[in-house]
């Protein structure tokens, strides 16, 4: 009875996001967008995890006092940027869209406007919603997340980061923009690179900042549609034409 209850609690599950998607495929497929389901993801990384690699870096760094001549470590390469995970990979720049997709399972979705529709929005922080979009000849990582900086008050950050340099995000511009029952609220900013922390971003509050009483004006039935725009400068667009 238990194995037939849980099979069955799993079909209802797989029934309501079908319904879910259908019913967003529905609502945007008038205005030729597509549309992208992410499910939520809770955080692992944690205190004991940072505490850990800070004390594997100390002892790292003692153990280079006793020799020298160890290999230096490249300046280029960067930490994995998945804000999911305590991940130690470290690599170039060019390789993190592959790294985050083969190792964390990360979606990527085509196209310069699409509608990113985060489930489940009523579980309790901290909780991640994210997804890779591609177009324009780059990858972008957009990061929805619920986080309670003051306790009792969560609230979720909406930010789009470039993966690449902070010279090259400054080429782009990112829209987010909430639609529903006659009420419209959009941001639009250049994106950060990514070898600017995810965390600081937010923190910053450099992003789309939205209140529970906010975030429940514009969601259905427990989903948040966001839709997303991503344009280049003019410079950079006659760059590219040339």
């Amino acid at each position: 009875m238990l194995f037939f209850t849980q099979c069955f609690g799993a079909v209802l599950d797989l029934i309501h996001l079908r319904f879910q998607h259908y019913k967003a495929k529905r609502v945007f497929s008038a205005a030729g967008q597509l549309v992208c389901v992410v499910n939520p993801t809770h955080s692992l990384k944690t205190n004991t995890g940072r505490h850990a690699v800070g004390q594997t870096s100390t002892e790292q760094g003692s153990l280079h006092s006793h020799h020298p001549l160890e290999t230096v470590h490249d300046p280029q390469l960067i930490p994995c940027i998945c804000p999911l995970f305590s991940c130690q990979w470290e690599g170039h720049v060019e390789v993190v869209v592959s790294h985050l997709r083969q190792t964390h399972r990360i979606n990527i979705l085509h196209g310069a406007e699409i509608v990113f529709l985060a489930t489940d929005m009523h579980l309790p922080a901290p909780t991640d919603w994210i997804i890779m979009h591609s177009c324009l000849g780059h990858h972008f990582l957009l990061v929805l997340r619920k986080l309670e900086k003051y306790e009792g008050h969560p609230q979720f950050f909406a930010t789009m980061m470039l993966i690449g340099t902070p010279t090259q995000a400054d080429n782009f511009t990112y829209r987010l923009e909430l639609n529903r029952n006659q009420r419209r609220l959009k941001w639009e900013a250049t994106p950060r690179s990514v070898l600017e922390c995810v965390d600081s971003v937010i923190s910053d509050g450099d992003c789309l900042v939205l209140n529970t009483s906010l975030a429940q004006l514009f969601s259905d039935n427990g989903s948040l549609a966001i839709g997303i725009a991503i344009t280049a400068s003019k410079v950079h667009a006659a760059e590219a034409e040339m």
